[in-house]
């Protein structure tokens, strides 16, 4: 038995599935869970000292690339002067200002301490400005675990098989409306059917929780119409695609204005930070300012701030990392669609930028429906085939691939030639 075998023994002893979230569990690829040890730049190194190239990326922080020295030095500073304060510090305005003052569709924003509390707060924010209590969501787009929006919902309950939660009262739900990713006549549907009653749509931009699914050409625009004629907020959930697509995020890359965006991962450069932001107007709205209540104790901890600020200023100052990522992704993503086409794999390959999947499926992944007629035993071989030869990724069909500035050529080529070994002894 190995080190990590023992872990997870220990762990299920006292922890539900010995994970403290589901798809770390590796049930869905049958196997246990490498416990890390450590990580630098591209690679991620397990409890008995093996060495992987990540794609996990602690699921999309990881930017640029893990233990980066710039960040961990203001990490190492900021908890000099101490923890936690449960009071104002100086960093979390240097933070506002900085996101306010470079995204132009951000006016004002609040900080968490998640993508969860973060979409939770938005919604909030939403229906108390507009004064309905309705809101739209999207099969396969996943918006964190709070109640009312796990409804067809992607992640980990894909994985999982889940269809929702036990736990989640039928009330929590009734206001939320499901639409299909991809089809704006379902969401005008709904439109029709609940007139005067939709405070607002949500919408992962670009979903990344059902693998990878791009919205196709009119989808986000024509969200944009439907919710302005319907009176109606857009909120974009850029927990994933926020400083990730481009500085803008997902917003800045459709040219999409959403009312309000919510921010997880990058923001806070490996440490636990959320937030959400948006029109001022509709910011105004949240206490003390208004009557929309939202609070947090741990809220803009000092040594996540200084984290994510840090990352979010390399981020800005440097715009060339992002045409590097935009390469790195195509040699990557594009040549793992040309190894397929190659063989004649039946797999389809989704990607933009530096977020790719593989799924196991023929024929294009648009929408839930198509993520989930993927063979998941046939992921969960190449994810085995992988992991064994060095390639980390997520346990799970329905995540996506995080490329960061870290990965190198050598890195990207090592990769590929283990996909086309992979694809080599199917045939």
């Amino acid at each position: 038995m190995g080190r990590s075998e023992e872990l997870m023994k220990r762990a299920e002893k006292y922890i539900p599935g010995g994970v403290n979230s589901p798809v770390r569990a590796y049930r869905s690829v049958g196997m246990t869970p490498r416990f890390i040890q450590g990580a630098t730049g591209s690679y991620i190194f397990d409890v008995e000292g093996n060495k992987y190239i990540d794609y996990i990326c602690s699921w999309g922080p990881m930017i640029l690339g893990h233990n980066r020295q710039e960040i961990l030095k203001k990490v190492v500073r900021a908890c000099e002067d101490g923890l936690s304060f449960g009071a104002p510090t100086e960093i979390e305005v240097e933070m506002a200002e900085f996101i306010c003052q470079n995204i132009p569709h951000v006016e004002m924003i609040r900080m968490v301490n998640s993508g969860t509390e973060a979409v939770m707060s938005a919604i909030r924010a939403a229906r108390g400005f507009i004064g309905r209590n309705k809101i739209v969501k999207f099969s396969g787009c996943y918006h964190g675990h709070s109640d009312c929006l796990l409804v067809d919902a992607g992640s980990g309950l894909m994985t999982a098989g889940i269809p929702g939660s036990a736990g989640v009262p039928e009330g929590c739900t009734r206001d939320t409306l499901t639409a299909e990713y991809n089809n704006l006549s379902s969401v005008e549907q709904l439109f029709e059917a609940n007139p005067g009653e939709i405070a607002a749509v949500i919408v992962e931009p670009l979903a990344a929780n059902m693998g990878v699914v791009l919205p196709e050409e009119d989808f986000l625009p024509g969200l944009r119409k439907l919710c302005d004629r319907e009176k109606a907020l857009l909120i974009f959930d850029e927990v994933i695609t926020g400083f990730r697509l481009a500085f803008g995020g997902a917003a800045e890359k459709f040219g999409v204005t959403p009312d309000l965006v919510t921010y997880g991962k990058i923001i806070g450069g490996g440490m636990p930070v959320g937030a959400y932001g948006g029109r001022k107007e509709i910011m105004e709205m949240v206490a003390p300012l208004g009557p929309v209540y939202q609070a947090g104790t741990l809220s803009v901890n000092p040594v996540a701030m200084a984290a994510g600020l840090t990352q979010l200023q390399l981020r800005y100052e440097h715009p060339e990392y992002y045409k590097d990522l935009e390469k790195k992704g195509e040699k990557l993503y594009g040549s793992m669609e040309r190894l397929v086409r190659e063989y004649d794999a039946p797999c389809t390959v989704n990607h933009l930028a530096s977020l790719g999947c593989v799924f196991f499926t023929e024929g294009l992944v648009r929408n839930y429906e198509d993520a989930k007629a993927s063979d998941t035993e046939e992921f969960a071989r190449y994810f085995r085939w992988m992991l064994e030869r060095g390639i980390h990724l997520a346990p799970s069909q329905f995540e996506a691939m995080f490329l960061s500035d870290a990965h190198s050529d050598e890195n990207i080529e090592e990769t590929l030639s283990v996909f086309e070994d992979y694809l080599k002894q199917r045939k």
